[in-house]
């Protein structure tokens, strides 16, 4: 009876260190680093998807946002 348990437990073990592996080297808004780079949000490309799965989503930069971020640098 415990056997079935087991498998369960470490396929599940196994999809999670699987998921936290392909977040790490394939998504950008994961850091290791944080040092190298103190804002790593702004090298994001915005119009790269970062969710798991995005269904119909278009990035379109809002002009207020720009002005304050090019009145800020």
């Amino acid at each position: 009876q415990l056997i079935p348990l087991v498998g369960v437990v470490s396929c599940a073990a196994t999809g999670a260190v699987a998921f936290s592996v392909y977040s790490l080297f394939s998504k950008s808004d994961v850091i290791v680093n944080k040092s190298g780079n103190p804002e790593p949000w702004e090298t994001i490309d915005p119009t790269k998807p970062q969710k798991l799965l995005t269904i119909h989503q278009k990035w379109k930069p809002i002009e207020e946002l720009e002005s304050v971020k090019k009145l800020t640098k």
